[in-house]
């Protein structure tokens, strides 16, 4: 049981990590990287020349951390926009497809009034062959 237990363990952990790390860039190694070179640099008694390439080294660093927030949260910000266009063609779907809902309802009617009508003019075209077999009124007076 604990090997299933460390499994699940290590599946929680190591989701996290891809929820902090984001979009896969290694943010939070490079964050912990820098700090622990600043911690270094503070503390080491180098040269001025040493001290100077680590510095370099950590405004890289830290020029990349902030390159990838900004990247982040351009992407963030487009996403958003495109939620906000989703939703606005979504709107437009909904709109139409209950516009298209009336008019199939408006063309029922239309079929059934179609219907009556070419129902009523078969009765009165039969109705006019009964009325033609028999004959005209001043025929039958004389």
């Amino acid at each position: 049981m604990r090997v299933d237990m460390g499994a699940v363990t290590d599946d929680e952990v190591i989701r996290k990590r891809l929820l902090i790390d984001g979009d896969g860039a290694g943010d939070d190694r490079r964050i912990n990287v820098l700090l622990k070179s600043f911690t270094k640099w503070c503390n080491s008694p180098s040269t001025k020349d040493e001290g100077f390439t680590q510095y370099q080294r950590m405004l890289g660093t830290l020029c990349q951390c902030e390159f990838s927030m900004l990247k982040t949260l351009m992407v963030y910000d487009m996403n958003i926009r495109e939620m906000e266009n989703y939703e606005k063609i979504y709107s437009n779907i909904e709109d139409n497809i209950t516009s298209a809902h009336e008019k199939i309802a408006e063309c029922k009617k239309e079929i059934q009034r179609a219907k009556r009508v070419r129902k009523n003019r078969q009765e009165y075209d039969a109705l006019a062959k009964v009325i033609q077999q028999h004959p005209d009124r001043h025929e039958t007076l004389k």
